[in-house]
């Protein structure tokens, strides 16, 4: 009788922990939003420019929804990065938001895995604003990708690493008078929560 109760009393712990790590799996339907802070490095090669700052360290978001177990979409932006930049006689600051759409593989999406390794590919619209009197930066259109990772705490939290590289060429007028382009190409590293419903 002992032996017997031993058994069940296995059976059920086996099962809640089966189930406990069956509901860590991201699977289609899936919803999340994320949120973290990130910092952006800028390529040293910048065409026109003589030289632009890395970013300062700002706050990061997005949402994001599986229509298949392995794939899924993500829409995902920041506050506006200020950068300073030098140009001949020019100089100053200017502000840089990116907004991405990506869509995104999991390769381990519907297995029962704490861990759940992302990686991505998509489009990067960039606004800039609050350029120096005078000069005007045209908004950009690019490809993005980026890598990442989840890593289960509970059921519906998660904390979150990525990296993202972005195309992002901007056409810069001084005057009226286009001077050439700007290359930033930011490589964006950060962190922090995914929340998952």
């Amino acid at each position: 009788m002992r032996t017997t109760r031993l058994i069940t009393a296995a059976a059920i712990a086996a099962s809640c922990a089966f189930a406990s790590q069956a509901a860590l799996a991201y699977s289609a339907g899936d919803t999340f939003v994320r949120g973290g802070f990130a910092k952006s490095d800028t390529r040293s090669d910048n065409g026109v420019l003589d030289g632009i700052s890395s970013g300062e360290t700002g706050f990061t978001f997005g949402a994001g929804y599986l229509f298949h177990d392995n794939i899924g979409v993500e829409l995902n932006s920041s506050e506006k990065i200020e950068h300073e930049f030098s140009a001949g006689d020019l100089g100053g600051t200017i502000d840089r938001m990116p907004v991405n759409l990506l869509v995104n593989y999991y390769p381990l999406g519907g297995l029962d895995s704490r861990v759940q390794p992302y990686v991505g590919a998509g489009l990067n619209y960039t606004r800039f604003s609050g350029e120096p009197e005078g000069v005007d930066a045209r908004r950009s259109y690019g490809a993005v990708g980026q890598v990442g990772v989840d890593l289960a705490i509970t059921e519906n939290l998660m904390l979150n690493g990525f990296a993202n590289y972005s195309d992002v060429d901007s056409r810069l007028s001084v005057e009226g008078e286009r001077i050439g382009t700007a290359k930033v190409d930011p490589m964006t590293i950060g962190g922090g929560v995914t929340l998952r419903f």
